[in-house]
């Protein structure tokens, strides 16, 4: 059983992420905090110029997003990191679409 870990808690930084609490363990809480309010804008943003709601394709369209932008700085081709999303979130489509017929 997984030990339920209580907000305040020294050594853990509580932050919120697309409506869900998480409470994260790191050395530098202003940092964790700046992480997850980048992770919580992105999604709102993939949410809101999307159709979908299941907020499991919404987080990894934004994880997709945001290793877009990071290629991009690091001088990956930007050309061939869009390709490579787009193949991702075929692939998540194909997933996603076996799911909702198991369940």
């Amino acid at each position: 059983m997984a030990k339920e870990i209580q907000p305040g808690t020294p050594g853990y930084t509580t932050v919120s992420i697309y409506d869900q609490m998480y409470h994260l363990r790191g050395q530098n809480p202003d940092h964790i905090r700046q992480l997850a309010d980048l992770v919580d804008s992105k999604m709102r943003a993939v949410a809101a110029h999307g159709r979908t709601v299941d907020s499991l394709r919404v987080a990894v369209l934004a994880a997709l997003n945001l290793a877009d932008e990071v290629s991009q700085i690091s001088g990956v081709d930007a050309h061939e990191g869009r390709a490579r999303a787009a193949h991702l979130r075929e692939m998540l489509d194909e997933v996603l679409e076996d799911e909702r017929k198991i369940g």
